[in-house]
């Protein structure tokens, strides 16, 4: 397997999957595909209906990977997807299934079902990617004598699960940036009461974009970056896509009885890389009927998909929301989708996000290529505050159960694409009890907590508060790694 940047270095190279996997942005600027997607065969569809969560990873997985070998590469994904690491499932689900589906009911003559992702160590989503990272770095780490930098942004959930994933591993790490007093309470928490030695939480003066714009210049400083060995864990990472690529297959399986079926998946999004790792599973032959995009009140991707223009906000335009991970004006990881868009043109990708960084926007109609974009199944739409606290009610009162605030995005999101007799799947994002003051307010009732989270909110933290300068998380990195 051949990997690709959207902005074409790599066309005539040969970088494997090994090659690209601790890094981040390819040294143009662009993000890493494979040269071609591997398609799914119908047999193939059908034998992976009987497989464990891991057994289908591994199969998923081998089709990208090829230069990690297969005893070695099993072996890692067995070690991460356990019961026992994805055990703070709820209802009865079956820690088993690591993403169990639940069936919420027919609406709209629409089975409407949750994909439950949350059940790892941070109760979020993003477990079910980071988890794997942390066992992959460490094994090519130790293979090749590194010593590896991690440098990350988080809205929220990225942040504590790659904490999480990294805790000790050897020869990592973690320096992960977030946007200081604007994530919740519980988010907050969960991050900067690490006191590993390995892991640094450095909070910025700003939003959410100033920590991802940091990490993409200094992604960008190719001289810093080797010497400091930076890597990344952010959803522009290849390996994490794949990752996430396995739960559609898996979200499918469970609804579905035969593959004559179709399905369609509704993903709160905010950086893209959720959705398009369901656009790549569709590539790949998954039968996806519709990819729904939900965001928040801050509509970038929303706008796109109803409109063709894009256009990245400023940090001033950025809402803060009761979705905050969400709350993201520059979808990092949208690019890998224009591409293929495109047709893989890496000449146009390249001018078109030169326009982003000139003129904060680009648009597609008027080159014809925004009506391609249904052939790809993408529609959308987003909720406000008031929507959210509506759905939350609302899914409480029909089926007694509580969804935190962007899967409640994405719920609203779902009913207006709803169509008769396609399941349509919601991605869920995060246990409830990490946005506890929107549950209140919604249900006037504390959402439940898994008992190994108990007084986490009064915990000691540690972080360091600096401002949105390029040069100042630089010159910290610089600090705790000459020691």
């Amino acid at each position: 397997m051949n990997y690709i940047s959207t902005r074409g270095a790599g066309f005539g190279a040969h970088y494997s999957f090994s090659n690209i996997l601790l890094g981040g942005l390819a040294k143009d600027g662009g993000l890493y595909l494979p040269e071609q997607y591997p398609q799914v065969s119908d047999s193939e569809l059908s034998h992976w209906r009987t497989m464990s969560y891991a057994d289908l990873a591994f199969e998923i997985f081998s089709k990208f990977c090829d230069d990690i070998s297969v005893d070695n590469l099993r072996a890692l994904i067995r070690k991460t997807y356990r019961a026992d690491v994805y055990a703070n499932v709820r209802d009865g689900s079956n820690a088993q299934r690591i993403t169990p589906l639940k069936m919420l009911g027919i609406e709209g003559g629409a089975p409407l079902a949750l994909l439950e992702l949350s059940n790892g160590p941070t109760l979020a989503f993003k477990d079910i990617a980071m988890q794997l990272l942390g066992n992959l770095f460490e094994y090519s780490l130790m293979r090749c004598g590194q010593q590896l930098n991690i440098l990350g942004a988080t809205s929220g959930d990225t942040g504590s699960a790659a904490e999480y994933a990294m805790r000790g591993k050897q020869g990592v790490r973690v320096f992960m940036l977030s946007p200081y007093r604007k994530m919740s309470v519980f988010q907050t928490a969960q991050m900067f009461c690490m006191q590993d030695p390995n892991i640094f939480n450095i909070a910025i003066e700003g939003v959410f974009d100033n920590c991802q714009d940091i990490i993409k210049t200094i992604s960008n400083d190719h001289a810093f970056k080797t010497r400091y060995q930076i890597g990344t864990v952010n959803s522009i990472n290849w390996a994490r896509i794949v990752a996430q690529i396995v739960y559609y297959f898996r979200g499918y399986f469970d609804a579905t009885q035969d593959n004559n079926q179709r399905v369609s998946f509704a993903v709160p999004s905010g950086n893209f890389g959720n959705a398009c790792a369901g656009h790549i599973a569709r590539m790949m032959g998954l039968p996806i009927n519709k990819l729904v995009v939900a965001t928040n009140e801050n509509n970038v991707l929303d706008e796109f998909f109803r409109t063709g223009n894009y256009r990245v906000r400023s940090a001033a335009e950025t809402y803060h929301t009761s979705s905050p991970s969400m709350d993201i004006s520059k979808a990092s990881n949208f690019e890998r989708f224009v591409f293929d868009l495109l047709g893989r043109d890496p000449t146009r990708v390249s001018q078109l996000f030169r326009d982003i960084e000139d003129r904060g926007e680009f648009d597609l109609v008027a080159s014809g290529d925004f009506i391609r974009v249904r052939e790809f199944g993408f529609v959308s739409g987003h909720s406000t505050h008031a929507d959210r606290i509506a759905t939350i009610r609302d899914i409480y009162r029909r089926y007694r159960v509580i969804v935190d605030t962007h899967t409640a995005d994405g719920i609203k999101v779902a009913r207006e694409h709803l169509e008769l007799n396609v399941p349509i799947i919601v991605l869920e994002t995060a246990q409830p009890i990490k946005f506890g003051d929107t549950i209140r307010e919604a249900l006037d009732r504390d959402p439940p907590r898994p008992p190994n989270f108990d007084d986490l909110e009064v915990l000691p933290q540690r972080f360091t508060v600096l401002p949105a300068d390029v040069e100042r998380v630089k010159d910290f990195i610089r600090s705790q790694s000459d020691v």
